[in-house]
């Protein structure tokens, strides 16, 4: 635990107390022991690595602690077992220390609360920008930032701008910034989505209709144009616009000006067009299904969205804006670990921006209010494992599994083996029992290292004894294995 934030210790039984921060201070924990009296106060102070509860005399002041644990959810909690019951709901509960306390299950526990309180800490910096609207763009990434700066740089003219990108990357928040940064920026945004309109009824939708122009045209409807006047049409998924309509539009780009379907009066085109697709226009333009004509018209100023996966950086900085945003309009939201936004640094994100948009949205609705840790992530999102930490009622000492796996060496299942293994008779002249066990021992914790390929965990299963015990046999013993030993 070193390097970590001191351990919190809050117990009004002063002797309890004080055999706590004995055993504390054995183990090489840093930590502070106080009394409920104290709790209020210290448990604002400092970034605590864990808070540890023990004897408390009132249920009013247990309850108190509890409510100050609640609001400092990022502080992992372990409790005596008198406890369990009033934290176990708690969303930053770690688990339970059974009486008596042991090195090896104590350990256990304060390891669980580094592994909840997690590796990697994020510091989640606010962006310097004059204006507010880059909140939605957030990222501290290189490409983030290019995007950014092109942006700021085409805002303040009327060129026309194409964002190529993936699907879900935010293709329209780009062109809402570049809209509310430019002079347009007090008129109207109108976006349009040329693949979800049926080809026949495109037409109408951009440049509108007068009355009896159609079936069912009972009145004049303007288009989009006429809607975006003085400010900008935003023309998303431009490459499946059919080829009939790609020439209306070049037309209109051309020469400022269209007709409204039926009508014979040209109106005036006083709008900026951003462009948007998810296609690779240069193939299509290969492949006849773009006109090439249009493509130029339209690109006088590419952007392109970067994918998530290139600039994983940045999720910190956009889970705090999507948490905000939907906080906004009220959701309640929720908290993650360090080691749960690590977990998802580790995904490949297909869907992009919108795919974390809707992942932060469901578990909004299934942990409101609560800490989400790696286990509570989708199955597909969780690139490292979060053990529960349930410490067994009665832990057996390093001496007390020594003779028990020594038990059942001697045990009767050993009995038709006795001869082979020479403890049938004792020597006249005697002999070493504890070099003798001591060989017994290394043989065997070799024997299971081989039928386990060195690993050490397996090992241990085999042997009947936890990792932590098999891995201070092996450095007393040093016997050494493929598998790094780590504590």
């Amino acid at each position: 635990m070193q390097g970590l934030a001191k351990t919190l210790v809050i117990d009004d039984d002063p002797q309890h107390r004080h055999d706590l921060s004995v055993i504390l201070n054995f183990v090489g924990e840093q930590h502070e022991a106080i009394s409920t009296d104290e709790a209020e106060g210290a448990l604002w102070e400092q970034p605590w690595g864990a808070c540890l509860i023990g004897n408390i005399h009132s249920v009013k002041k247990q309850n108190q602690v509890l409510e100050q644990l609640r609001q400092r959810y990022h502080i992992p909690v372990l409790s005596m077992p008198q406890h369990e019951k009033a934290v176990s709901g708690m969303p930053n509960f770690v688990g339970t220390l059974a009486h008596p306390l042991h090195y090896s299950q104590l350990m256990d526990a304060l390891r669980h609360c580094q592994e909840f309180q997690g590796k990697h800490h994020f510091q989640v910096p606010q962006l310097s920008r004059k204006n507010t609207l880059f909140r939605s763009m957030v990222g501290r990434s290189e490409s983030i930032s290019q995007v950014r700066y092109l942006i700021e740089q085409v805002a303040g003219t009327d060129a026309s701008v194409l964002i190529l990108g993936e699907s879900g990357t935010g293709k329209e928040v780009v062109a809402r910034n570049i809209h509310y940064h430019s002079s347009r920026g007090k008129g109207p945004f109108v976006p349009v989505n040329c693949g979800a309109i049926p080809p026949d009824l495109l037409e109408s939708e951009l440049f509108g209709h007068e009355k009896g122009a159609f079936t069912g045209a009972i009145s004049s409807r303007k288009g989009r144009f006429e809607l975006a006047e003085g400010g900008t049409l935003f023309l998303d998924e431009i490459g499946d616009m059919p080829m009939p309509m790609q020439v209306k539009l070049l037309r209109v780009i051309q020469e400022r000006c269209f007709e409204r379907v039926g009508g014979n009066q040209c109106i005036k085109a006083n709008v900026r067009i951003i462009a948007a697709t998810h296609r690779n226009l240069d193939t299509m333009i290969a492949e006849n299904l773009f006109r090439e004509d249009l493509y130029y018209r339209l690109n006088v100023f590419p952007i392109e969205t970067p994918p998530l996966r290139e600039r994983l950086e940045d999720i910190p900085l956009l889970l705090q804006e999507l948490l905000s945003r939907m906080e906004a309009e009220g959701a309640r939201s929720v908290h993650f670990t360090p080691r749960a936004i690590t977990s998802l640094m580790e995904h490949d994100w297909p869907g992009n921006v919108r795919e974390l948009a809707n992942l932060v949205e469901r578990l909004m609705i299934l942990y409101p209010g609560e800490m989400v840790d790696v286990n509570h992530l989708p199955v597909k999102y969780r690139y490292c494992d979060l053990p529960d930490f349930r410490p067994e009622e009665r832990i057996m000492s390093v001496e007390e599994e020594e003779r028990a796996l020594l038990a059942d060496v001697f045990s009767d299942s050993y009995g038709d083996q006795e001869d082979s293994f020479g403890f049938s008779d004792l020597p006249p002249e005697g002999l070493n029992l504890k070099e003798m066990l001591a060989e017994l021992e290394i043989d065997m914790i070799r024997q299971a290292l081989d039928a386990q390929a060195g690993v050490v965990a397996r090992a241990a299963d085999m042997l009947g004894m936890r990792r932590t015990t098999l891995v201070e046999k092996m450095r007393k013993y040093n016997i050494s294995t493929k598998e790094p030993v780590r504590e």
